[in-house]
């Protein structure tokens, strides 16, 4: 009897301890604001479909005023199909990828893990593609930092922390900007 109760004693414990752990174990992602889709924690891209009658220069407007906003600077814009054209290869529509820094954040990260600059600055893209009424449609897409963050062997809680607020914020500018917000 009293080998029993050690016995239902420890494998009590242990279930306990099991479950514990894996309450524990949430996925580091940004958090969204309510009416935006769940992020995916398995995919770097978290996708926003561009409302209806807001226009390509109405999201650049709208990301350069609520980035700035922000303490984020633009350093860079790439027009991936203007070059594709000028190569003969024409994308379907808009294809560009704008860059968004903010070293506060950024910083933050760098500090404890400077090679986290291959991912920097971070990236959304706006690009438009068929929809399922085979309508061009125009999107912003995010390369997440909290899923580039997992490349990092053991980040700090730091780097952890900032790479969250970092993708938060980069959401809410997203998500404010395919409504045209300023």
């Amino acid at each position: 009897m009293y080998k029993s109760l050690i016995v239902f004693t420890f494998l009590l414990g242990a279930c306990s301890a099991i479950n514990t752990h894996a309450q524990s174990e949430q996925p580091l992602v940004g958090r969204v604001r309510e009416g935006m889709p769940a992020i995916d924690p398995t995919t770097a891209i978290y996708e926003l479909p561009v409302a209806e009658g807001i226009s390509h220069q109405d999201v650049i407007d709208s990301l350069k005023s609520l980035s700035e906003g922000k303490n984020f600077v633009n350093p860079a814009n790439f027009p991936i199909g203007d070059h594709m054209k000028a190569r003969g290869q024409a994308p379907a529509g808009v294809l560009e990828v704008r860059a968004f820094c903010n070293l506060g954040l950024g910083a933050e990260i760098m500090l404890d893990h400077p090679e986290f600059v291959v991912f920097a600055p971070c990236s959304i893209a706006i690009y438009e593609k068929l929809d399922a009424n085979n309508k061009l449609k125009l999107y912003l897409a995010l390369d997440r930092p909290t899923y580039d963050l997992k490349s990092i062997k053991h980040p700090t809680e730091r780097a952890k922390k900032a790479a969250q607020e970092l993708e938060t914020i980069l959401l809410e500018i997203m998500d404010k900007a395919r409504k045209g917000d300023l």
